[in-house]
């Protein structure tokens, strides 16, 4: 195993990915990439207590992650790289063109956003960063859980993933 799911969330760490994710598909390790969470000692340590000890968190800026993906991908553990926002994985792969899918995995209701799920809303500038990433060869996914089908970008972007 290695590290092979980056996701969006902006809950960043909470049950569905350290339980959701993290059981099912054995992780051993969670990359957070936020920029402002790198610089802060509190907000670190409100998400380490969210991890289960067996399970090691990393906190990143995107350069700093940009810089340690080769490790983290060389890990012989299953990792998850988790960012909170669009912009901030758009950033990420725009660094790190190698990056080739990336899961949406919750973008929580807040204004001017619309539904495209149960668990996606997004505003047309979200959409239109979803959309550049497509056309840039990344596989855009919405999924919530490993056990749920994923939707595709355009499925979703219809207003058509699960409900």
């Amino acid at each position: 195993m290695t590290l092979e799911i980056f996701r969006i969330d902006d809950r960043l760490v909470h049950g569905q990915v350290v339980v959701g994710w993290g059981q099912p598909c054995s992780l051993g390790f969670l990359v957070l990439v936020d920029d402002e969470v790198a610089r802060s000692e509190w907000e670190k340590e409100l998400y380490r207590m969210g991890v289960p000890p067996e399970m090691e968190i990393v906190f990143d800026s995107v350069e700093s992650a940009v810089a340690r993906l080769a490790g983290y991908r060389a890990d012989a553990r299953a990792g998850m790289l988790l960012t909170g926002d669009i912009d901030t994985m758009a950033r990420l792969v725009a660094a790190a063109p190698d990056i080739r899918t990336v899961t949406v995995g919750g973008v929580h209701h807040k204004p001017g956003r619309v539904p495209r799920s149960r668990y996606v809303f997004l505003t047309p500038a979200e959409e239109a960063r979803l959309l550049e990433l497509a056309a840039g060869g990344v596989t855009v996914v919405a999924q919530d859980v490993p056990q749920a089908a994923a939707t595709p970008l355009e499925v979703m972007l219809r207003g058509e993933g699960p409900t």
